[in-house]
């Protein structure tokens, strides 16, 4: 059983995800300024798999943790970990506004209706403040240079804490799978392991339950762009550096529109699933008939042979 180290890592991290989940019985999801407690531990939420991995690699199998992918070598791809969830932003903003109950909201005002029951009376009319203060093309400007800002920076440290384990002893326990049923795999894992702060309310605040499947779907589809990152940067640094942008950018789909909900609108929502779909059509595209990952980096150990069967 121990030689099924995929198994026995899904196992542990759910284990100690459950464990820590309880948490949440003393200090739920909350809105205003009680939320920082909660806000903390969904946080640290993100360091079990890494947590995880560590384990198994360094004490169970007793392996170098580096194996893992826990590398860095500069390549042009991390431009690509950066821009890349920017554009999953901007496609799904596109496909929302085509949406019948959705408009185009140039005060950002829909974005504001959205974080009333996120944010205290006072941080609401301090946000109204400061988009009253700053024009409209500035205010967006900037919202982009925040996003990469702390995409690349802090949340990439805790991102690291998610992807050193689905990119990192995950995917490469699985890699000779095949690169879409390990993609798959991964996708699912990752994805029910977000149940117990989906049932807080994360993400999904006004469809807990129906959040659940969102998130699965959501990170089956975002699954195939991660693997195929740490497969042409040989390390999951790649694949934080995404993971940080990308919870780091969720604004930007939102910004300018007025209507829909959690389910419909967002990079997380009905729009934001639409455009993963057609991008992992694209990607597919691009491997088979320009690409197919030929040009894996052999800058570590996360991949040994370049020839990736997809």
């Amino acid at each position: 059983m121990l030689k099924n180290k995929s198994i026995i890592f899904i196992i542990l991290t759910y284990i100690i995800s459950g464990i820590y989940s309880l948490l949440y019985l003393f200090f739920p999801y909350s809105a205003g300024s009680d939320k920082t407690i909660s806000f903390l531990i969904t946080s640290f939420y993100m360091f079990i798999p890494f947590l995880s991995a560590f384990i198994l690699q360094k004490f169970i199998y007793k392996e170098n943790f580096k194996n893992i992918g826990f590398n860095f070598k500069w390549t042009w791809w991390y431009l690509f970990s950066i821009f890349i969830p920017i554009l999953f932003n901007f496609f799904a903003f596109g496909i929302a506004i085509l949406l019948p109950d959705v408009t185009f909201s140039p005060d950002m005002s829909g974005m504001i209706e959205r974080y009333q029951k996120l944010f205290t009376e006072e941080q609401l009319n301090l946000m109204k403040e400061q988009i009253a203060k700053v024009p409209g093309v500035v205010f967006f400007a900037g919202m982009i240079l925040q996003t990469i800002f702390f995409g690349i920076t802090i949340n990439t440290v805790f991102a690291f804490g998610e992807e050193a384990g689905w990119r990192g002893f995950l995917l490469y326990n699985l890699k000779e799978k095949g690169f879409y049923f390990t993609s798959l795999i991964t996708g699912l894992v990752w994805g029910l392991w977000h149940l117990p702060v989906i049932i807080q309310g994360h993400n999904y605040p006004d469809h807990k339950i129906t959040g659940i499947f969102m998130m699965i779907l959501w990170t089956v589809l975002l699954s195939p762009f991660f693997t195929f990152i740490v497969y042409k940067t040989g390390t999951v640094i790649s694949a934080s550096i995404m993971h940080g942008v990308l919870n780091a950018s969720y604004g930007l789909s939102i910004v300018y529109l007025k209507g829909g909900n959690d389910l419909t609108v967002g990079i997380t929502g009905m729009s934001g699933m639409i455009a993963l779909l057609i991008s992992n059509i694209l990607l597919f595209i691009y491997m088979k008939y320009f690409d197919n990952l030929q040009e894996v980096s052999n800058s570590g150990s996360m991949v040994n042979n370049p020839k990736i069967a997809i």
